[in-house]
């Protein structure tokens, strides 16, 4: 198949891109590099890759572009509660906007498969999991505008949409603030972390995972479309106070105190069913242990903080 990813050098896209040529697929990317990562270096080779330097909010080159796809992939965002409240205009051009923009230049024929987050969860209800009927409620701006993108293309009936758990992992395109990620870092270079809303629970995938539901989601679609799916690991909802004791089994020296002090921007607090997707057969790989191995092995390579959305 062609397949267009926006924001295809980013944290996700840098997994997913090798993933999709890798299965024989044509790949156009289309991501301005905003970070200046090199992340699809070892790609160009491939004969079946075309990188585009632009931007996904230039509805022209996205017109240029999107003709030849069988699916399009809308990764390019302002990831993260702090990037989008630094930069709210620029969130809601690229996170809505742009998806707008895709939906009105694709045919009935093309495939979208679209990144939500299941942060529109919100605030959840205590030992009860959020299932895709669970009413909606995201508390930052970036869940609120995902939320919205994901109505448009479900509206639209061209598309379906991945509710991601956070994400976690080593990526070519690395970030530090993701909360696994961050956790993991902090343990291996500070040896300490004191945690604020330490009973916040989320869920958790990884980022070799979520592309692996971006490739099922495609060789499953007409069976899938038109509906959200969660994309976690069903044994992975845990507290901040929860992901820290599981860290510690991997970092020994790794200690951590609870403070009454500060807060999460994006006041998530939730468990997740991801039991819909599961029953379509996709089943997630890479466990939180194993990913949190793989993250202190990276972060003998990685010492430096610019690894980030913020």
């Amino acid at each position: 198949m062609n397949i267009l990813v926006t924001g295809g050098a980013g944290y996700l896209g840098s997994v997913l891109v090798p993933t999709l040529l890798k299965e024989g697929h044509q790949v156009t990317v289309i991501d301005n590099f905003m970070y200046r990562q090199a992340s699809l270096l070892d790609c160009c080779i491939d004969p079946n890759l075309d990188v585009v330097r632009g931007d996904a909010r230039d509805k022209a080159l996205v017109e240029k572009h999107i003709g030849k796809a069988d699916a399009i992939f809308p990764l390019a965002c302002l990831t993260g509660a702090p990037l989008c409240a630094q930069d709210p205009e620029g969130a809601e051009a690229v996170i809505l906007d742009a998806v707008k923009t895709i939906l009105n230049l694709s045919g009935n024929d093309q495939m979208v498969i679209y990144p939500t987050t299941n942060s529109g969860y919100g605030v959840g209800e205590k030992g009860i999991h959020c299932t895709e009927e669970t009413p909606l409620r995201p508390v930052s701006l970036y869940g609120k505008l995902k939320v919205a993108g994901e109505n448009e293309i479900l509206d639209s009936g061209k598309g379906i949409t991945l509710r991601l758990a956070t994400a976690f992992g080593v990526s070519p395109r690395m970030r530090l603030d993701l909360l696994v990620n961050d956790f993991t870092y902090r343990a291996v270079n500070d040896r300490f972390i004191v945690l604020f809303e330490a009973h916040f629970k989320r869920n958790y995938i990884h980022v070799r995972d979520v592309a692996n539901a971006f490739i099922h989601s495609l060789n499953h679609f007409d069976k899938m479309k038109g509906e959200p799916y969660n994309v976690g690991l069903s044994d992975a909802n845990l507290s901040k106070l929860e992901l820290c004791e599981e860290i510690k089994k991997y970092v020994p020296e790794f200690y951590f105190i609870e403070s009454d002090i500060g807060e999460d921007p994006d006041k998530r607090d939730y468990i997740v069913s991801n039991e819909k997707i599961e029953q379509t057969g996709f089943k997630p790989q890479v466990s939180l242990s194993v990913g949190i191995q793989e993250l202190v092995k990276g972060y003998q390579i990685i010492k430096r903080s610019q690894y980030t959305n913020v």
